[in-house]
């Protein structure tokens, strides 16, 4: 059975979820966090706030710093478009009207631990991927699953680090 056919226009997503025994508040700290990623991330190297509170809330807005070995090294800006401590942190890629991505956390008590469930979704608004994909239309899929693929190995590694952060 082949894979599914993807298409960026249909902005397609992945997600990944792992259960950490740590109450809701204490994950909540650190996926609210937006330096988290670079801790364990491959690709993404950090971020700032840009507005002049520096305090995360919704509409706030974050500079994120981002390598790939495929296109080296960009800045994106980000709006965080979810909180609801300590429930759901999430935000944006680009404009936030029409976003070139979008990231979410959101947190579950499940019995003494919590379920962290990661989602990342890419368009509807172009990115760097649709240069690939322009390049060589008729790869498209596989170009998307790659990608994703990328995008689930790092935020695999987002949630163990987390899980080993707070479970030690």
């Amino acid at each position: 059975m082949s894979a599914p056919e993807l298409r960026y226009s249909d902005c397609p997503s992945t997600e990944v979820d792992l259960l950490i025994h740590a109450s809701p508040e204490a994950v909540w700290t650190m996926v609210s966090d937006i330096q988290l990623p670079a801790r364990f991330s491959s690709e993404f190297k950090g971020g700032e706030w840009l507005d002049d509170d520096a305090v995360p809330r919704v509409g706030a807005r974050f500079r994120g710093r981002n390598h790939h070995p495929a296109i080296g090294e960009w800045e994106t800006t980000c709006t965080i478009s979810h909180f609801d401590c300590p429930r759901e942190f999430g935000y944006v890629v680009g404009d936030p009207d029409d976003p070139a991505a979008r990231w979410r956390f959101t947190l579950t008590a499940e019995g003494s631990g919590t379920r962290v469930t990661q989602w990342m979704q890419m368009g509807p608004a172009r990115s760097g991927i649709n240069l690939a994909i322009d390049a060589m239309p008729d790869k498209e899929t596989k170009i998307l699953q790659r990608r994703l693929g990328e995008h689930r190995a790092n935020m695999e590694a987002n949630l163990r680090g987390i899980k080993e952060t707070l479970e030690s």
